[in-house]
């Protein structure tokens, strides 16, 4: 493909590296009344479940809905709220997803709030460089081990990641998520993400990976996800069905074939970012 009918037809790409949707109140309508109708078609189909659903989801659930059909949530919410949110509840009972969510980070950084996640046990973290964008100080929160301080090891801006390394406490040990050794995937392969979307942390959910396409400012081709992906999830971790990482979240598109659709940044560019500056950092590999 040439350079000049790349220019082109990319030349309207309007990425959104904040994750933000808008959706008005008619729209809004049509979702929940979908949701209902697949909640209805769902319950018809299962005749029981094979895990005990969490009661706080359908009171969330019930919660959310109520509130956006009085018109009382922000635009921040408007958005297919009740799918999101009961699969996310559903994942949560599957034990790889609770042990993946371990290592998944809230940073904070100036009024910038996004998510990372652990690649090393030592405390090594990536995340989109947009996330933090050069402000200080860095907060790096895990579910479980609470707060800790972050410092940037290194920005790689033209792939907007950014690795930084959290101080220990006591030599512990972190969870960590395993990264690919580069990105390989499937025709429409299966994949979970985990980010903290919206006000909520640690929120797991699933999609599928459509393929690469280029973008106007980018030298290299993005993966794209058909996956539900809103503000908030810059710097999730894509994860395979063996448990790796083959990419970073860091945006949405509207793509002309497929839609809305998330990007991610495959996680074989960050592996040759990484080869200037060795040995000085030390990452364990997919063997380890």
């Amino acid at each position: 493909m040439s350079e000049d009918y790349k220019d082109k037809e990319y030349s309207k790409d309007i990425i959104d590296r904040d994750l933000y949707e808008e959706i008005d109140d008619e729209e809004m309508r049509e979702i929940l009344d979908e949701e209902r109708a697949k909640l209805r078609e769902k319950k018809e189909e299962e005749e029981k479940p094979k895990r005990p659903f969490p009661k706080w989801a359908f009171w969330l659930i019930a919660v959310m809905m109520t509130i956006n059909i009085v018109g009382i949530l922000p635009k921040t919410f408007s958005l297919p709220a009740v799918d999101f949110l009961i699969k996310s509840a559903e994942l949560m009972t599957n034990k790889d997803i609770d042990e993946y969510q371990q290592s998944v980070v809230v940073i904070e950084s100036g009024n910038s709030k996004g998510t990372g996640f652990s690649i090393s046990e030592d405390g090594y973290v990536i995340t989109n460089e947009h996330v933090i964008d050069n402000e200080m100080p860095i907060t790096v929160a895990f579910e479980e081990r609470g707060l800790y301080g972050g410092e940037v090891v290194h920005t790689f801006e033209d792939i907007d990641l950014a690795l930084l390394k959290v101080e220990l406490k006591n030599q512990e040990a972190l969870p960590y998520l395993p990264l690919a050794e580069k990105t390989t995937f499937t025709e429409r392969e299966h994949v979970y993400f985990i980010g903290n979307p919206l006000r909520f942390n640690g929120i797991a959910n699933e999609g599928e990976v459509i393929g690469y396409r280029g973008l106007s400012d980018w030298d290299k081709e993005v993966l794209m996800l058909d996956a539900p992906i809103y503000h908030g999830n810059s710097g999730s971790p894509v994860i395979t069905e063996e448990g790796r990482v083959i990419a970073v979240v860091f945006a949405t598109i509207k793509d002309e074939e497929h839609g809305k659709v998330g990007l991610s940044v495959p996680i074989t560019y960050f592996h040759e970012k990484m080869k200037g500056l060795e040995p000085m950092i030390q990452l364990p590999s997919e063997e380890d």
